[in-house]
């Protein structure tokens, strides 16, 4: 028998979805004893359903709303670096079915069964994002597994973000394994090359998940003219050039990332096509109005508008807001792309919202296309978190 704590389901509690593959423990669906509020976050346990019958090993975080994640199904598990190992080979295997270069998100949290825990490939590098507690106490036995498993020298720890917050985990970041990156790592997505700087860029440093919508954007470009908005390091708008538009115009807030943006144009050889607008988004959208200009494709991706529930309405509001503003920018007979990495929000409220500002901007149009996360962003169906990412393709009149 394990001497793990034992954490206890409430009578009321539904441990069917538990046993179906519901990953998490909400504070409030719990009995906790004395013992388990005492765990150091990040700690093991085992949790049981009411009448005591085991469900699984789950991780303990008393100071989150989400008290507990599931980590094996079998609670006599022990999570080691033989556990991580095995995780680990599991998630490359199916990346090396589905990219012909090390380039992808070899570990989406949940869905790849190891919860908290996200890792982005760049080849011989990788970032890591520990926001949950057990990743981060185990954050080099973790980055150990990867070098074992995928054979990278670097291992870069991104310990920032809101999820982390949530935890009650502080700021971090560290290089664990190898050497921190001289300069941006060079990344080929669809015929065009990205540049991630994998210790002071966004998130980790580059979007995967927009990978199979940038393609679907390169159908609709040759010869035309693209906006990307809240581009980043130029994700549609690099895409686009790649597929042969005629011109790019990247808008981002940041001017580090829009550098980035134009030196990937230039590595593709594109550097001329190319036109960089650092601005608030909103500001951009209003005074390209003003100058009376059209682009083939606009494409809007903006960071997330609604990360939780209690900001769904501002959230919808906003995506409401940033479709009236592009639309009246797409000449007649193009594209308007419209994106949103909430969770919060739904396909179907992000649609309808999507929808009404598009007619708010004086426009009409069809809906040719929905798009997600690529397959390295596998979606676990009892959690819909994991497919936060939607993409809608709207031809307007």
């Amino acid at each position: 028998m394990s001497d793990l704590p034992v954490i206890r389901l409430r009578p009321k509690s539904k441990p069917q979805a538990i046993r179906h593959g519901f990953p998490w423990v909400f504070a409030d669906e719990a009995v906790l004893d004395r013992r388990t509020k005492a765990l150091p976050a990040g700690g093991m346990a085992v949790l049981e359903d009411p009448e005591r019958k085991p469900l699984g090993l789950v991780t303990v975080n008393p100071h989150s709303k989400i008290i507990a994640r599931v980590m094996d199904a079998d609670p006599q598990a022990v999570i080691d670096g033989a556990w991580l190992q095995a995780r680990l080979a599991r998630a490359l295997e199916m990346r090396e079915r589905l990219y012909d270069a090390p380039f992808y998100r070899l570990v989406h949290a949940e869905a790849d069964g190891l919860p908290g825990l996200v890792i982005d490939r760049f080849g011989d590098a990788a970032v890591m994002q520990p926001n949950a507690a057990w990743a981060d106490a185990m954050a080099e036995q973790i980055a150990d597994a990867l070098v074992a498993v995928t054979g990278i020298s670097t291992v870069v720890l991104n310990g920032q973000g809101r999820a982390r917050g949530l935890e009650g985990l502080g700021e971090r970041m560290e290089v664990i394994c190898g050497s921190a990156p001289q300069a941006p790592v060079q990344v080929r997505m669809n015929g065009a090359i990205y540049l991630a700087d994998l210790m002071g860029g966004q998130k980790t440093g580059l979007f995967y998940d927009q990978r199979p919508n940038h393609a679907f954007t390169q159908r609709l470009v040759a010869g035309g003219s693209v906006l990307d908005v809240f581009s980043h390091v130029g994700g549609f708008g690099l895409a686009g050039l790649a597929a042969g538009a005629t011109s790019a115009v990247c808008v981002d807030g940041s001017a580090a990332a829009l550098d980035l943006a134009r030196g990937g144009a230039e590595a593709m050889g594109a550097g001329d096509r190319l036109e960089v607008m650092q601005s608030d988004a909103f500001k951009a959208l209003e005074a390209l109005a003003g100058q009376e200009r059209q682009f083939d494709v606009v494409v809007c991706d903006p960071p997330a508008f609604a990360p939780s529930k209690p900001a769904l309405d501002a959230g919808l509001r906003a995506y409401e807001r940033v479709a009236k503003l592009a639309a009246p920018l797409v000449a007649p007979g193009g594209y308007l792309v419209l994106c949103s990495c909430s969770h919060a929000a739904d396909l179907t409220a992000f649609r309808n919202v999507s929808a009404r500002g598009i007619g708010r901007g004086g426009r009409r149009g069809v809906l040719i296309h929905t798009g997600q996360a690529g397959p390295d962003h596998p979606t676990l169906p009892q959690l819909a978190e994991t497919g936060y990412l939607k993409a809608l393709f709207f031809r307007l009149d």
